[in-house]
């Protein structure tokens, strides 16, 4: 709000003025003026409305029970947040279900809903810099959301129960938060569901309860920072194994009973991914990691969900690779914004063909050539459309998961390779996963480490690969 003076009173009163004046400046000073609302977007260049300004979660507690038998979802989301700004309001992202009450700092706040936005008004105005605990108690039926690209995430009804997916808005189907990936926050997440059920989701199993009422509850720990739409929660009638990677990574997998045949042996590469990972790319990120096998046909696509990536039906071993491989690129160093999604699928894509390479298959330069020639004998996409538009600039919502973000993104890296030679190349790929973990990264952060790592200029690359609109030779 701009403030404008009235030259008629203070000329009239150039003291009474000046007062005021002082006034105002002391109460800026102290802290006390009042705030202005947090703004309800962030102006994604794909998903404006996605994300919610002026504050940053620091931890999400979620307490959620879950029925199958009728869909019916009740839950309290305690968040705790800092505020960059004074706020009088802020906006959490919320789609479906009611809002039964709301608190900040234990006080009964003013809501509105208007859309996916959740509006809070606090009974005293937040100060910058302060820690904040809001409380929401919710409930209703969640319901899945179509994405631009027509696939549904958010809250998917499965045969056997239900699971919450969220790549790249659906986590605002079953709760409330800052659901844009540069809000990265830790989670505790407790799932009631009826006895005879699993419950699964991110993080370390940390207690598992049956209660008098027929009910089992199990408490789930996720201490390093994660993007909301990473955020998973599984109920089903699953068959659990646990164990440990030789380095001591612990394991938990969550199979249907009807895929646990056909997935046991790309599960069973599980332990030697993990280590092989740690190698070329740095220790692995969290202290655990694992699958959650949903029944087949649940879902039209698998999710690097944190540590417990979500396939529908039983994977085969390319595409727990490809999951797991997105423990390093994607979760623990995520986008900065959806235009940054080559940065994800581009280096799961690429590992895939570090992968075949040391393990004496295809190399990942005869997967760029065959690419480049179209040979689908060495590659059987080779002749998908990965030219169509340059990775790191898709040109709509619906874009950000083609082919070209996933294969022109590995070929950029591939470029990078020739460029710079191999030593440079894996030293990059380490220094990139090490220096940015647990954190956000942009293209520009990218492009800008690679040169400085490397000592090399790659503006060619850049201007052809990455960002060229022509299909380049």
């Amino acid at each position: 709000m701009e403030h404008r003076r009235a030259p008629s009173r203070l000329a009239a009163a150039p003291a009474a003025a000046a007062a005021v004046l002082l006034a105002l400046t002391t109460a800026c000073t102290a802290g006390t003026v009042q705030g202005r609302p947090g703004a309800s977007g962030l102006r994604d260049p794909y998903f404006p409305k996605a994300g919610n300004g002026g504050y940053q979660i620091e931890h999400y507690d979620l307490d959620l029970d879950y029925d199958p038998a009728d869909g019916e979802l009740n839950a309290t989301a305690v968040i705790t947040a800092r505020a960059g700004q004074g706020l009088s309001s802020f906006n959490l992202d919320l789609a479906g279900l009611k809002v039964e009450g709301v608190t900040v700092q234990g006080e009964a706040a003013r809501y509105n809903r208007t859309g996916r936005e959740l509006t809070v008004r606090p009974s005293k105005d937040l100060k910058k810099g302060e820690v904040f605990r809001t409380e929401i108690d919710y409930r209703g039926k969640p319901q899945p959301i179509t994405d631009a690209d027509g696939s549904e995430e958010g809250w998917i009804t499965t045969a056997d129960g239900a699971v919450g997916v969220g790549e790249p808005i659906g986590s605002m189907a079953w709760f409330p938060g800052n659901h844009h990936p540069s809000d990265k926050a830790t989670y505790d997440i407790t799932l009631t569901v009826p006895k005879g059920y699993e419950a699964v989701s991110n993080g370390e199993l940390t207690s598992r309860t049956d209660t008098p009422g027929g009910q089992t509850e199990f408490v789930w720990h996720n201490p390093e920072p994660m993007a909301s739409y990473l955020a998973t929660a599984a109920i089903g009638k699953f068959k659990v194994t646990t164990g440990k990677t030789p380095s001591g990574v612990a394991l938990y997998e969550a199979v249907a009973p009807a895929e646990a045949a056909a997935s046991a042996p790309a599960l069973a590469r599980l332990p030697e991914i993990v280590e092989w990972g740690s190698r070329r790319f740095g220790p692995y990120p969290f202290a655990t990691a694992g699958a959650i096998v949903l029944p087949a046909q649940s879902l039209a696509y698998a999710l690097e969900t944190q540590t417990k990536p979500v396939f529908s039906g039983a994977p085969d071993e390319k595409l727990v690779l490809h999951e797991t491989a997105h423990q390093w690129f994607g979760d623990s160093v995520s986008p900065k914004s959806w235009k940054d999604m080559w940065l994800n699928e581009g280096f799961a894509t690429y590992a895939e063909w570090l992968w075949s390479e040391d393990h004496g298959g295809t190399t990942a330069q005869q997967h760029f050539d065959a690419y480049l020639t179209g040979d689908t004998a060495v590659d059987e996409d080779a002749e998908s459309d990965w030219a169509a538009f340059p990775p790191a600039d898709p040109p709509s919502a619906k874009d950000i998961s083609e082919t070209p973000v996933y294969v022109r993104g590995a070929m950029v890296l591939q470029r990078i390779r020739q460029e710079v030679g191999d030593e440079k190349f894996f030293a990059l790929l380490r220094g990139w996963a090490t220096d940015h973990r647990y954190g956000n990264a942009s293209t520009a952060d990218f492009t800008a480490y690679a040169e400085r790592s490397t000592g090399h200029d790659l503006k060619k690359v850049w201007d052809v690969w990455l960002y060229g609109e022509d299909r380049p030779k």
